[in-house]
């Protein structure tokens, strides 16, 4: 059996036992499948995982950076209480549609503000408004604006505050030097500066599974 293969068996066991679909999630996939969404969600036990870190976190107030089909945005909006908020930033106006139906079929759509266009554009007109800081922030967008998205979330968020960012990994590609696509330079700059910021305590993780070879990184805002 290759290792892809064993990823695969290896998840859908976890998956099954620990995190499975229901009607609201499966729908948001097969929607965003049919209207033609790139495939690159957060499997079912990642998502469960967003969950649970929100819940650790007693989180009342999300930020999602990268909203696709509203998947993860589902995990993360069911953390939170009856009062909370849940703000997801989508570049693309056609991905919002399908993300905002599948949001409202998962009647959470009271909870979440789903907001359409560039986020390093959306993101200074939120901090405008002057919201309370975000208890969690999610960062799963275009991956060479990772920079300009954790310093936004720093600027966003308090002490206490939890910030995860996806796909960190690259396939092994973020630790190779002579790598200077956009998607890596990004990655690589966004995890120096967590581990040089002295507001940020952070560690990243290398997963394996049905995404394949990939990871995340995990920064606490300490101050």
């Amino acid at each position: 059996m290759t290792d892809s293969r064993l990823w695969d068996d290896v998840d859908a066991y976890f998956i099954s036992h620990l995190s499975p679909n229901d009607a609201p999630l499966d729908a948001a996939l097969r929607e965003s499948e049919t209207a033609g969404l790139p495939p690159v969600n957060v499997a079912a036990n990642q998502g469960k995982l967003l969950q649970l870190l929100a819940q650790i976190q007693g989180a009342r107030t999300i930020l999602e950076i990268g909203t696709l089909g509203g998947y993860s945005t589902i995990w993360l909006a069911r953390a939170l209480p009856a009062d909370g908020r849940l703000v997801t930033l989508e570049y693309s106006a056609r991905h919002a549609e399908v993300a905002t139906r599948n949001v409202a079929r998962a009647g959470l759509d009271a909870l979440v503000d789903v907001r359409v266009g560039p986020a390093l554009e959306s993101l200074p007109k939120l901090a405008d408004e002057n919201p309370a800081p975000f208890d969690l922030v999610f960062i799963d967008a275009d991956k060479g604006n990772n920079p300009g998205y954790l310093d936004w979330a720093l600027k966003l968020t308090s002490t206490g505050s939890l910030i995860v960012v996806d796909n960190v990994v690259r396939g092994g590609r973020v630790a190779d030097a002579d790598d200077t696509a956009a998607d890596v330079r990004g990655t690589r700059t966004a995890i120096e500066l967590i581990g040089s910021h002295p507001r940020l305590s952070g560690t990243a993780v290398q997963t394996v599974g049905t995404k394949g070879y990939d990871g995340f990184a995990l920064a606490r805002v300490v101050a």
